[in-house]
């Protein structure tokens, strides 16, 4: 995947953090990481992609930062069932709003939800993924990109 395909990625995390608060979401510099040590948080919603492309498309984040999300769309149940409905709801908005650069044929699974990093099934070891750091409310979160054409 090239580089310029990551700004939908982005602007993707930008308009869902806009959303939510007044509080500006801050997009770190993207980088390429070997998928031997995946980056992972407490919680990671996961998105499959095919079609044209195929791969992954993922969201993580720690609990506190998921738990900021949930009290300021004013939800009080911080229960663990919502933390995991959450995380995989931003990973799907966000994989689903790069449907606009990749055309019709991106196609994206129903979010797979998991506490902690991906294991190498879903993350092939010889492929390398761009790694998006997110800040928000001072904590911080990651959108991990791996596709293949």
């Amino acid at each position: 995947m090239k580089e310029d395909k990551l700004k939908v990625f982005i602007a993707g995390a930008q308009h869902y953090f806009s959303q939510i608060d007044k509080e500006e979401i801050i997009i770190g510099t993207p980088y390429l990481v070997e998928n031997k040590m995946p980056a992972a948080h407490d919680y990671t919603g996961i998105i499959a992609i095919s079609g044209n492309n195929t791969g992954i498309v993922y969201f993580t984040a720690p609990r506190i930062l998921l738990a900021h999300i949930l009290e300021s769309i004013q939800e009080p149940d911080l229960s663990e069932e919502n933390m995991t409905d959450l995380v995989g709801e931003v990973a799907n908005t966000i994989a689903g709003n790069s449907r606009s650069e990749f055309g019709e044929e991106f196609n994206i699974s129903v979010p797979i939800v998991i506490c902690g990093a991906p294991d190498e099934i879903l993350l092939p070891r010889k492929d390398r993924s761009f790694v998006i750091p997110l800040e928000w409310r001072k904590h911080h979160a990651a959108i991990v990109i791996c596709l293949r054409k």
